[in-house]
C-alpha cells in the first residue's frame, strides 16, 4: 500500500491534536480543581454525584428534624423537671399541713396560699409552648393544653413525630394526660383539692399525700420516657453528623481532582506534546527543497 506525503501529514496532525486535547483537559481541570465540568466528561461519575448530592440534601433534611426534635424534647424535659420540682414543693407543703398537733388553722390558711398559688403556676408551666404550639396540647390548634381551672383543653391524636433516617422517626410530643395523669384525677386536681383540704379538711391530706405520690409517678415516668427519646435524638444526631461527612468526602472523590497526580499527569503530558511537535515537524515537508537536501 502507497504512503503518500498527504497521508503522512493528516496522521501526524490527528496524534498531534489528541495530544494537545489531552493536555487542554488536564489544564481545564487544574484551573477548575473539578473532575467533571460536563455531564460528558464522565457519565458515571456525573450519575454517582448526583445520587450524592440527593443523599446529602435527605441528610440536610434529617439533620434538621433532629434539630427540630431536639428542641422539642429538650423544653419538654426542661418544664417536667420543674413542674416535678413545684410538686415536691407542694408536697412538703402537704405534709406539714397534716400536722395537726404543731399546725393553727392560721398556718394552714397560709400554706392553702401557698399551695393555691403553686397550682396556678403549674398550670401556666403545662402551657409552655414552642413555636406557638401547645407542648403538652397534643394536635391541637389552640396555644393552650389546660384552662384556668386546670382542666385539660388540649386534643389527643396521632403523635407527632420526626423522621430522622430512611428508616427511623421519632415522636416529640407528650399530651397532658399522658405527664400529669388522666383528666379529674390529674396534678391540677390533686393540688387543687389539698388547697382545698388545707381550709376544710386537714384530716384528708394524708390521703392526698398518696394521690400527690401517684401522680408525681407519672410525672417521673414521663420524664423517663422523654429523657430517652432525647438520647436516641443526640445518637441520630451524631450518626447524621458523621454521614454527612462520609458524603462530603465521596463527592469531593467523584468530583475533585487529586492535585499533586494531576499536576504530575500534566507535566508528562506536555513532554509528549513536545515530543510530538518535534516528531511531526520531521514528518511533513513544509517546501519542495527539503526533498532535495
Amino acid at each position: 500500500m502507497r504512503i503518500t506525503q498527504r497521508a503522512v501529514a493528516l496522521t501526524s496532525l490527528q496524534g498531534l491534536n489528541r495530544n494537545l486535547d489531552a493536555v487542554g483537559k488536564l489544564q481545564q481541570q487544574l484551573t477548575s480543581g473539578r473532575l467533571i465540568s460536563a455531564p460528558s466528561d464522565s457519565p458515571t461519575g456525573t450519575n454517582r454525584a448526583m445520587q450524592t448530592r440527593s443523599d446529602q440534601a435527605a441528610v440536610a433534611q434529617y439533620a434538621r428534624n433532629v434539630s427540630d426534635a431536639g428542641s422539642w424534647l429538650g423544653q419538654t424535659d426542661s418544664t417536667l423537671q420543674n413542674m416535678l420540682d413545684t410538686a415536691r414543693r407542694v408536697r412538703d407543703l402537704t405534709v406539714q399541713g397534716a400536722s395537726t398537733g404543731a399546725m393553727d388553722d392560721v398556718s394552714r390558711q397560709a400554706i392553702a396560699v401557698e399551695v393555691a398559688s403553686l397550682r396556678e403556676g403549674l398550670i401556666g408551666q403545662a402551657n409552655t409552648t414552642i413555636a406557638g404550639r401547645s407542648l403538652f396540647g397534643g394536635i391541637t390548634t389552640g396555644d393552650k393544653a389546660y384552662n384556668a381551672t386546670g382542666a385539660f383543653i388540649g386534643m389527643a391524636g396521632s403523635p407527632v413525630m420526626r423522621r430522622v433516617s430512611d428508616t427511623d422517626a421519632v415522636r416529640v410530643d407528650i399530651t397532658g394526660p399522658e405527664a400529669f395523669g388522666p383528666p379529674g384525677n390529674d396534678l391540677f386536681a390533686v393540688v387543687g383539692q389539698i388547697a382545698q383540704d388545707l381550709l376544710t379538711d386537714p384530716a384528708q391530706l394524708t390521703n392526698r399525700i398518696g394521690d400527690l405520690d401517684s401522680v408525681m409517678n407519672v410525672m417521673k415516668a414521663a420524664l423517663a420516657d422523654v429523657g430517652s427519646r432525647a438520647s436516641r435524638i443526640e445518637r441520630e444526631d451524631q450518626i447524621l453528623t458523621d454521614r454527612a461527612m462520609n458524603l462530603g468526602s465521596l463527592l469531593a472523590e467523584t468530583e475533585n481532582i487529586d492535585l499533586p497526580g494531576t499536576i504530575m499527569r500534566l507535566n508528562m503530558q506536555q513532554v509528549g506534546y513536545e515530543a510530538a511537535l518535534s516528531a511531526t515537524a520531521k514528518a511533513i515537508s513544509p517546501t519542495l527543497l527539503d526533498y532535495l537536501r
